[in-house]
């Protein structure tokens, strides 16, 4: 019996899932933890740049790899046809660790704006009914992401006209350099972009659904940079209308930013409208999250590194359905009984773990100046913004990947022996 995935997705499809990733709840969340590392309006645009730059070197390699291995898995198949087992194992592990935690937060962000005395429950009703959603196909999955995108889309267009409009917006805001800068000077840029750099990190979704969309070796090269641009220039909007009506200052001790502007800008009647716009991002967030950790679940099971029943194929829908399960279960229970306060700082640590290894693994496909120049740039972003991160984020991230290292030479060790 044929074990692959059903290939259903086309550009737009593809686009959207990046999109529903990204413009999702990393701009509802990241902006106020990034202001305070960055400490000035002109230091947290600067660090949305750097946050950006990094993105699409990491988007260009990932997108040449896709189309080159066009099936599930992403980085970890990448590492491992390009690198060795071992990368791309390392790859696998940080991804669905890291990933697993940031499902949860985002199931916990849903609870937030939705219920917050309800916060858990309502959690763990959003996790059921997306991996519910995901279960019946990844194209119910698509559909479900359009809708969400085009409503945050709206909200956030929202935001943007109502602050940039209101008599309460100053140029001045978007100001100031390494003078006023943060509590970590130069620095601060450095860690910002760490943290906007989580916002950025959905585009992943694109190459993780490598073998269910058509013609991946011409829609993935198309489509990561689409979404990527997309995300880039809503990002750019938000965050300037944000810092035109609050600042950096407030923006740093703001727990809901983009409703705390609307405020600033004059319109609090519209402060419940972006909650429910963030909730929504979250759910959209979820959805594309829990699509990229079971298809990376996957293919690890494939190659023995998880259980093999995680690597079940449903006979009809054609969707790894194991893994989808699994995963729920998991995210469920971590949003039923965790508080992932710092999923932010520890999500890009894993993250840019993995778009290390897809760099340095790109960097292995010819020797094409551009396509190594700009491998070679994404590689070395990739290890600066990890290192600069929030040191409690840095410290556990660095644990889980230790953590995967031990795994697998236990594994190993038992292969040889038996």
């Amino acid at each position: 019996m044929d074990n692959g995935l059903k290939r259903t997705l086309g550009v737009t499809d593809a686009v959207v899932v990046g999109l529903g990733a990204m413009v999702g709840a990393g701009i509802f969340a990241a902006l106020a933890p990034a202001a305070h590392a960055a400490g000035t309006g002109g230091v947290l645009l600067a660090a949305l740049a750097g946050a950006a730059l990094v993105a699409y070197c990491n988007a260009h390699s990932s997108a040449r790899l896709a189309a080159r291995y066009p099936a599930s898995g992403g980085t970890y198949v990448y590492g491992r046809e390009r690198l060795g087992p071992f990368w791309g194992y390392l790859a696998g592990w940080g991804f669905v660790i890291g990933k697993t935690a940031s499902c949860a937060a985002m199931a916990l962000t849903v609870g937030a704006y939705v219920w917050p005395g309800q916060q858990h429950a309502v959690a763990v009703a959003a996790v059921v009914a997306l991996t519910a959603a995901n279960y019946g196909g990844v194209q119910k999955s698509a559909r479900i992401a359009r809708v969400i995108v085009a409503a945050v889309l709206a909200v956030l267009a929202g935001v943007v006209v109502v602050c940039l409009s209101s008599g309460a917006a100053g140029a001045g805001r978007l100001g100031g350099g390494w003078g006023g800068g943060g509590p970590f000077g130069a620095f601060g840029l450095l860690q910002a972009a760490g943290l906007l750099f989580f916002a950025f990190a959905g585009y992943a979704r694109i190459t993780t659904l490598g073998e269910e969309v058509r013609d991946p070796e011409r829609t993935i090269p198309r489509a990561v940079p689409l979404a990527l641009g997309i995300a880039l220039l809503v990002y750019a909007a938000v965050t300037v209308a944000a810092l035109s009506v609050l600042g950096a200052g407030a923006l740093a001790g703001s727990a809901a930013p983009l409703a705390d502007a609307v405020r600033a800008a004059g319109r609090p009647g519209l402060a419940p409208v972006v909650r429910a716009g963030a909730a929504l991002a979250a759910l959209g967030s979820l959805l594309a999250l829990v699509l990229g950790v079971s298809r990376t679940t996957l293919a690890m099971a494939r190659d023995g590194h998880l259980p093999r029943a995680l690597a079940a194929v449903h006979p009809r829908r054609r969707v790894p359905h194991h893994a989808e399960i699994a995963v729920g279960a998991v995210v469920a229970a971590l949003a039923a009984t965790t508080d992932l306060r710092g999923a932010i700082g520890f999500s890009s640590f894993g993250v840019l773990a993995y778009y290390a290894i897809a760099n340095a693994s790109a960097w292995t496909l010819d020797s094409a100046v551009k396509g190594r120049a700009v491998a070679a740039v994404g590689l070395s972003g990739c290890v600066v913004l990890a290192c600069a991160l929030p040191a409690a984020s840095a410290v556990a991230g660095a644990a889980v990947l230790a953590l995967g290292v031990l795994a697998y030479a236990v594994r190993g060790w038992f292969t040889r022996r038996s």
